[in-house]
C-alpha cells in the first residue's frame, strides 16, 4: 500500500503511527508505574491484624474488617434490588415497547446518566434519601444512591446483550407455540445471559471502586457492625476509609494498602467477567 503513495505522504502516515505508538507507549508504561507504585507503597503495609481487626484507640491498633464487610453489604443491597429494575426494564423496552420515540428518548436519558460525575448522585442521595425520606447514612442510603448510578449501566447492557440474540430464535419459538414470556425466558434471556451477567460484574467493578457518593449517604462510621445495625449506622467502605485515612488521620501507610486491597479486588472482578463471559458463550 506504501508503494503508492508519495514521499510526503508516506513520511506523513510513518511519523502519526509512530505518534500513536509513543502515546500507547506512554499510557502503558504510566499504567504500570501506577500500579507497581502503590503494590509497592501498599504490600508492605499489609498484614493479618489489618485485615481481621478494627480500629481501636484504646490498643492504638487499626484493622479494616469492618471496611471488607460493609463493602460487601454494600454490594449485596445494591445488586439485590438493581438487578430486577435493570433486567426488567431492559427486557420491556427491548422486547414489549411499541412507541420507538419513547425508547430511543429512555434510552438516551441512560447514556447521559452514565456521564454524570458520582459526586452528584451523592450529594442527590443525601438530599433525597437522607434528608427527605428519613434514612440515616449507612448502608441502606448509600446502597440506594449507588442504584440510582449503575441502574443505566445495567439497562444499556442487557439491552445489547437482547439485542444480540438472532430475531429468528423469537420467530421458531412464537411459530412453535410458544407466548411471548415463555419465549423470553426459555429462548432470549439463556442466550443473552452471558452480557447480563457480565454488565452486572462491571457494576459490581464501579461499586466497589466508588467513593464521592458514599462519603455523603454511607458515612464515615469505621466500627464493626452487623448487617443489620449496618443498614442504618454509618458505615465507610473500603474506598472511603481510604479517604480517611489518607486525608483527615494521615495514615498513608495504610491507605497505600487498602489501596493496593482494592486494585487486587478489582483485577479479580475483571477476571472474572471475562472468564464468566467466555464459559457462558461456549
Amino acid at each position: 500500500m506504501e508503494q503508492h503513495l508519495t514521499p510526503g505522504r508516506r513520511l506523513y502516515d510513518r511519523g502519526l503511527r509512530a505518534l500513536l505508538w509513543l502515546c500507547a507507549g506512554l499510557t502503558c508504561a504510566l499504567l504500570v508505574f501506577l500500579i507497581g507504585y502503590i503494590f509497592y507503597r501498599g504490600l508492605g503495609n499489609i498484614n493479618w491484624q489489618l485485615l481481621t481487626t478494627q480500629t481501636s484507640y484504646i490498643k492504638d491498633t487499626i484493622g479494616i474488617l469492618p471496611n471488607i464487610l460493609n463493602t460487601l453489604y454494600i454490594i449485596l443491597v445494591a445488586m439485590v434490588i438493581v438487578l430486577p429494575l435493570g433486567v426488567g426494564a431492559a427486557i420491556y423496552l427491548t422486547e414489549y415497547a411499541e412507541n420507538h420515540r419513547v425508547v430511543e428518548i429512555i434510552e438516551f436519558a441512560t447514556e447521559t446518566l452514565t456521564g454524570i460525575p458520582s459526586i452528584i448522585f451523592g450529594l442527590v442521595g443525601m438530599l433525597f434519601f437522607v434528608q427527605k425520606m428519613g434514612l440515616a447514612p449507612g448502608i441502606l442510603a448509600g446502597g440506594l444512591t449507588l442504584v440510582i448510578m449503575i441502574l443505566p449501566t445495567i439497562v444499556r447492557t442487557t439491552q445489547e446483550s437482547l439485542k444480540t440474540v438472532p430475531q429468528s430464535y423469537r420467530e421458531g419459538a412464537l411459530g412453535l407455540g410458544a407466548g411471548k414470556w415463555h419465549m423470553i425466558r426459555t429462548v432470549v434471556l439463556p442466550n443473552a445471559v452471558d452480557g447480563i451477567v457480565t454488565g452486572c460484574i462491571l457494576a459490581v467493578g464501579r461499586i466497589v471502586g466508588e467513593s464521592a457518593a458514599l462519603l455523603f449517604t454511607a458515612g464515615f462510621g469505621l466500627i464493626l457492625n452487623d448487617f443489620f445495625t449496618a443498614l442504618q449506622s454509618s458505615s465507610a467502605t473500603l474506598t472511603v476509609a481510604l479517604y480517611v485515612y489518607a486525608n483527615e488521620r494521615g495514615e498513608t501507610g495504610v491507605a497505600f494498602a487498602i489501596a493496593a486491597i482494592l486494585m487486587v479486588l478489582t483485577f479479580l472482578i475483571n477476571l472474572s467477567a471475562n472468564v464468566v463471559g467466555r464459559k457462558l458463550k461456549k
